[in-house]
C-alpha cells in the first residue's frame, strides 16, 4: 500500500467522524484530480457535475435509465403551445441547514445561470428563456421566445443552489463564495469536509425522501489519487472501493477475484482540434491531410485496449441523433498528395516545408500523464512530414490559452464532455465559441445552427442536428479520434452498481457495501 494513500485513509477514518473507513458503511471513490468546483454554475468538469447532481444537490429533473426526463426536485407541465414550462417543486426538501428548498432558490439559480458576469458554461442553453416568474413558494414558470421541441436538457444538468447562502454576492463574486469550500446541499448526502487535493467527505442526509432514492451508504468519500498505478495499488489492496483505471490495467484487475471491471459509454469525444485562425490550419487541405494521417483504429486498439469507438464527429454512435457521416480514411498517400497541393514540399529527411518555413506546430494537452496518446499522434503525423512539439499544461493554464479571446494555441488534443441535448456542439462551434471561426469559409454553418435553435418539433430538431454533423464533417475543424468508454475497477464488496450514459454516480442510491471479510 503506498504510504501516501495509507496516511490519507487513516486520517479520514480518524478525522472524518464516525462511521469510519473500515466499518463497511463508508465507500471510498478515487478521482484522478480534485473537483474543479463544487458549484454547478462554475464548472463543466464531468465528475464534479456527477457529485453536484447525484450526491450533494438536486436538479429540477433527471433522466431515468432509458434516458427519459423524469421529475427530481420538481414536476412540470407545458402550456398548450410549449412556450412555457411550469415547475412544481416538492414541499419535503430541505437544505442540510434546515431551511426549506423553495421557488426562490430555483429562480435565483436560473437567474445567475443567465447572468453573463457569472459565465455559467451552459448559459447558451438558456438563451431562449424570456422570463422566470415566481408563481408561489413552490412553483416557478419559465417562458421561452418560441416553442420548445423537447424538454431542455439543461434542467437535468444544473443543480439548484441555496439562495440564502449567497446573499450579497452577484456576478463574478460567486467564484469566491464561501459555499464553494463549505457547501450546503439538499441532496442524498450532506457535506462534511474538503481537504484540497486530498478528499471530499459526505455523509448520508437524514430525512432525505425514500421516493428520490435514500442512500444505502452512510458515507461517501471522494479520494484524490493522481497517479494511475498508485490508484490501482490502492484498489487491489482493498483500501479504496471504486476507481477509474487505465484500460491497460483492465486485464490485471479482472484477474483479481476481489474486483470487478465495468465499462460503459460516456459522453466524451476526443479530438485533435485545429485553430483555424492560424496557418497552416486555415487551409482545409492541410487539415484533411493531417486527419488522413491518423490511424484511429490503431489508437483505439493500442491506446484504449478496445475500450472506445472510432469517432467520425463530436456525436457518439450511442446518441439517437447520431448522423453516420463518412469516416476520414487512414491514407498516408492521400495525405502526401494534399500537402503537395498545398505547397508543403518533402525534403530529403521526409519532413515538409514551404520555402524556409517548416510544417510544424505545437500541440497542447492538459494533465500530468505519460502523453501516450499525444506521442502516438506525433509519430503518426511525422510519417507524412509534419513535426509536432508536445506541450502539457495544468488545467487552468490550458483553459486560459484555449478559451481566451486570442485563442493562443496552434492545435490541441482534448476530451470534450457532452450532453444529451448536444448543447456542447453549439458551444464549441457556434457564435464566438472556442472553435468558431470569424468569417467562416462555409456560409452554411451559421444557418445550420440557427435551424437547431428554431426547431419547433422533435423531428425538426433531429433533422437540424444531423445537418450540422454533415457540415462539420466537411469543414473538419477537428480531426475526431475516438469516443471514450469509461473503465472502472470496483471492489466485489460493492453491490448494486450499474453505470450508463448518465454517469458513474447516477445510481449511487442503490449502492451498498458488504462487510469486510474476517481474515
Amino acid at each position: 500500500m503506498p504510504r501516501g494513500i495509507a496516511c490519507l485513509l487513516v486520517a479520514c477514518a480518524a478525522g472524518c467522524g464516525q462511521p469510519g473507513a473500515g466499518d463497511g458503511t463508508t465507500l471510498l471513490f478515487a478521482s484522478g484530480a480534485d473537483l474543479q468546483s463544487i458549484n454547478p454554475l462554475l464548472t463543466v468538469h464531468p465528475l464534479a457535475k456527477q457529485v453536484q447532481k447525484h450526491v450533494l444537490l438536486l436538479t429540477l429533473a433527471a433522466y431515468d435509465d432509458a434516458l427519459r426526463p423524469i421529475p427530481r426536485l420538481a414536476a412540470w407541465e407545458w402550456n398548450a403551445d410549449r412556450t412555457a414550462l411550469r415547475f412544481q417543486l416538492r414541499r419535503d426538501i430541505r437544505w442540510h441547514d434546515g431551511v426549506p428548498t423553495t421557488s426562490d432558490d430555483a429562480m435565483w439559480t436560473l437567474a445567475r445561470a443567465r447572468d453573463p458576469a457569472v459565465a455559467y458554461p451552459r448559459a447558451r442553453d438558456l438563451e431562449a428563456v424570456t422570463s422566470i416568474t415566481r408563481i408561489d413558494s413552490f412553483a416557478v414558470e419559465v417562458r421561452f421566445r418560441s416553442p420548445r421541441p423537447a424538454f431542455p436538457d439543461v434542467f437535468t444538468d444544473l443543480a439548484i443552489l441555496p439562495a440564502h447562502r449567497f446573499r450579497g454576492l452577484e456576478g463574478s463574486a460567486l467564484r469566491d463564495a464561501p459555499f464553494n469550500e463549505a457547501p450546503i446541499g439538499n441532496g442524498p448526502f450532506a457535506f462534511v469536509e474538503h481537504r484540497p487535493n486530498q478528499r471530499w467527505v459526505f455523509r448520508r442526509a437524514p430525512g432525505f425522501p425514500e421516493a428520490l432514492g435514500r442512500p444505502g451508504l452512510d458515507r461517501f468519500v471522494l479520494v484524490i489519487v493522481d497517479e494511475p498505478t498508485t490508484k490501482l495499488a490502492a484498489l487491489t489492496s482493498g483500501e479504496i472501493h471504486f476507481a477509474g483505471i487505465n484500460p491497460a490495467h483492465a486485464a490485471f484487475a479482472r484477474a483479481d477475484r476481489r474486483l470487478r471491471v465495468i465499462d460503459y459509454p460516456v459522453q466524451l469525444a476526443y479530438g485533435l482540434v485545429f485553430n483555424l485562425r492560424r496557418a497552416p490550419f486555415d487551409d482545409p487541405r492541410v487539415r484533411r491531410a493531417m486527419a488522413s494521417a491518423i490511424d484511429r483504429h490503431v489508437i483505439v486498439d493500442a491506446y484504449l485496449y478496445g475500450f472506445g469507438a472510432v469517432a467520425v464527429g463530436p456525436v457518439a454512435p450511442d446518441h439517437p441523433w447520431f448522423e453516420p457521416v463518412q469516416e476520414t480514411p487512414f491514407d498516408t498517400e492521400l495525405a502526401g498528395r494534399l500537402l503537395d497541393s498545398a505547397g508543403w514540399v518533402a525534403g530529403s529527411d521526409g519532413m515538409r516545408s514551404r520555402g524556409a518555413v517548416p510544417l510544424s506546430f505545437e500541440l497542447l494537452t492538459v494533465g500530468s500523464g505519460d502523453l501516450a496518446l499525444e506521442q502516438m499522434l506525433q509519430a503518426q503525423l511525422r510519417t507524412v512530414g509534419v513535426a509536432v512539439q508536445l506541450r502539457q499544461l495544468e488545467l487552468a493554464s490550458f483553459l486560459a490559452r484555449v478559451q481566451g479571446g486570442e485563442r493562443a494555441f496552434d492545435a490541441l488534443v482534448t476530451g470534450i464532455p457532452g450532453d444529451l441535448s448536444l448543447g456542447y456542439v453549439s458551444a464549441m462551434f457556434d457564435g464566438d465559441g472556442p472553435l468558431a471561426y470569424p468569417g467562416d469559409p462555409d456560409p452554411r454553418l451559421g444557418p445550420a445552427f440557427s435551424a437547431v435553435r428554431r426547431a419547433a418539433s422533435p423531428a425538426a430538431l433531429e433533422a437540424a442536428w444531423r445537418d450540422v454533423q454533415r457540415l462539420l464533417a466537411q469543414r473538419l475543424a477537428t480531426a475526431w479520434i475516438y469516443h471514450a468508454r469509461g473503465v472502472q475497477g470496483v471492489s466485489a464488496r460493492v453491490r448494486g452498481v450499474r453505470v450508463d450514459l448518465r454517469g458513474e454516480l447516477a445510481g449511487i442510491a442503490t449502492w451498498t457495501l458488504d462487510p469486510e471479510p474476517v481474515r
